[in-house]
Order: C-alpha cells, then structure tokens, then sequence
C-alpha cells in the first residue's frame, strides 16, 4: 500500500498541514523541522501524488536535472537540449549543480522528491548516494556508473581512446602523451584512458601519463603540463576533454612548439562553443542530439510504464573531427 501524508506526518513526529507546507514549500519552518519531513519521506518512499500536487496550485510537470558541473561546455550543451526536449515535452527542467559534492546531491535528491518532480536525469558522479535507491521516481543516467539497475546512457569512450591513439600513431607520433582527469575516481570516461593506452601498446608504444585532479586550478594545470611538455618531449597528445587540450596548445606554444609540426593534440567532446571559439582543435566528437534524445525517450518510457525492455546502458558512437591541431 502506498504511504499517505499522515503517514508521512506520523513518522516524522509533526502535522499534516506542516508535512504540506514542507512539500509546497509555504511558510517558514525551521530546518530541522524539514529535515524531519524528508527523512520520514525517505523511509516511506513517500511520493505525492499529481493530483494533491495540483490541489496545492502546483501544476507543473517537473523533471530534475543533476549534474556535476554546468560551466563545463559539453555538459551545458548536454543540459540545455535536454531542457529543450522536455519543453516540447510540456516539462520544465530543475537544474541542479551539484559541483561533485556529495552532500550537495543528497541535499538537491531530497529538494526534487520534496517537490514532487516526476523524474530525474542525472550526470554527476558522486557514488554511494543511497537516495537514488530509496526513491520510486523514474531515473536515467548521462555518462554514470550506477549499482542499481538505472538506464545509463553514454558515448563510446573506449572506441573514441582508441581512434584518438590510433589516428596521432599514424600521422606520425611516436613519443605519446595521455593527460587525463582524476584516475581514481571511477567513472566511464575513463574508458577512454583505457581504449588510448591499449590501441599505444598494441602498436608497440608506451605512452607517458599526466593526471590532473578535478579540483585543480587552471592555473596548477598549466604548470603541471608545462613541466612536462619539457620533461617528456612529447610529439603526440590526447586529452579525455577539449578544455585540457587547449591549456596544452597553449603551453606548447609558450615554449616554441609548432602545433602540428612539433606537438599533434587531440581532445574529446566536441562542444559547439570549443568547436566554433577554438576551430583548429582536433577532437572526438560525443553526439549530443542523440544522446539528448536517447536519455528524454528513456525517461518517459519509464515514466509512462511502457512494456519496452530497457537495457542498463546505451553506447553511442563518436567520431574523430580532424583540424588544424593534427598533420593532414
């Protein structure tokens, strides 16, 4: 049996009527008083309904949208043509930057299931965040590993690693330089360290590695790059994401590279803003429309209870768009 509002209010020790006002988000309440509230929601798997919703002057379709960083281009674009589709749709999206803080998506989880969204899309990386298990409401996932079994939706970040090593080795690399984010952090992309390393040693090449911490500076990156562009002397690098590859154009240019007669670069995403602001960059390209596309349908399969068998991911495939940034 589903749980009701005085269920909800029971468990919490408090009102019904402030057991609304916390969902409505009407009157002042202490935060405690709503931390009550949401943990008994937690506990009970308590969602509203979308009539009680409406009787409250709430009459929007809600769907959440969490992701780990919205400055970045490529999830700003991804965030954007996912709020558009579900403006088509008759939703409006609830954007929520959760900066891959943990306690920031535990905080936006209780915010969205406390205002009764009818779904959420997510692309931050946090693990081990038990809410997303303890809530009924239909969820996918951008680019995400998940224990539980939500539909994940990404691109083909082995396949792009291994056209990006594939591609510099034949335009003549030979001295390979992968430069990469937080290693240890599991998340998909770093298949494509993984696709890069294995196409490098299967061609009889060992390549270097440079890590850089999500919580760098692009200040502390630039000095790590710099250090080693004059340390390993590389002629071929690939980047697991645009904005990185053009900090090593940058630096390479600083001490008298040729780009791409010295240095050949390689990045992956391939925002529309890093395409059009930075052209001669090279880079695997993630298809965004599809990938937009893919993740809307799957919501609202899921929200419309349709029989279609959804499977646990979903790869799409990239491509390499070849400029300036690599030797014709």
């Amino acid at each position: 049996m589903q749980p009701k509002l005085e269920d909800v209010a029971k468990l919490a020790g408090v009102s019904t009527t402030t057991v609304s006002r916390v969902i409505n988000n009407r009157g002042y309440l202490s935060e405690s008083t709503k931390d009550k509230v949401f943990k008994a929601m937690q506990r009970l798997n308590y969602q509203p309904s979308s009539a009680a919703r409406a009787l409250h002057g709430k009459q929007f379709k809600l769907i959440g949208l969490i992701f780990a960083g919205i400055t970045n281009p490529i999830i700003a674009e991804v965030v954007e043509k996912i709020e558009d589709r579900l403006f088509n749709r008759g939703y409006k999206a609830i954007i929520c930057n959760s900066l891959d803080n943990p306690e920031k998506e535990r905080q936006y989880l209780r915010m969205l299931m406390a205002n009764q969204v009818d779904g959420i899309i997510t692309g931050s990386h946090n693990e081990g965040i038990k809410e997303y298990g303890m809530t009924e409401l239909p969820i996918v996932s951008y680019d995400r590993y998940f224990k539980d079994k939500i539909p994940t939706v990404r691109s083909d970040n082995y396949g792009g690693g291994q056209l990006a090593a594939k591609t510099l080795i034949d335009k003549g690399a030979k001295k390979l330089l992968l430069v990469s984010g937080s290693i240890d952090v599991q998340m998909p992309n770093n298949d494509r360290i993984t696709g890069f390393n294995k196409a490098v040693e299967d061609r009889g090449y060992t390549p270097q590695t440079v890590e850089l911490p999500y919580n760098s500076t692009p200040a502390i990156k630039r000095a790590t790059i710099h250090q080693s562009l004059l340390i390993d002397h590389p002629d071929g690098i690939f980047c697991t994401d645009d904005l990185t590859a053009i900090l090593c154009m940058q630096e390479a240019k600083k001490i008298g590279m040729k780009i791409p007669d010295d240095l050949q670069v390689i990045g992956f995403d391939g925002s529309t803003n890093v395409q059009e602001y930075n052209p001669e960059l090279s880079t695997i390209v993630q298809p965004l429309d599809d990938i937009a596309d893919l993740l809307v349908r799957l919501l609202f399969n899921r929200l419309d209870n349709e029989d279609e068998k959804l499977l646990e991911e979903y790869t799409l495939p990239v491509e390499l768009i070849q400029r300036e940034s690599v030797k014709n």
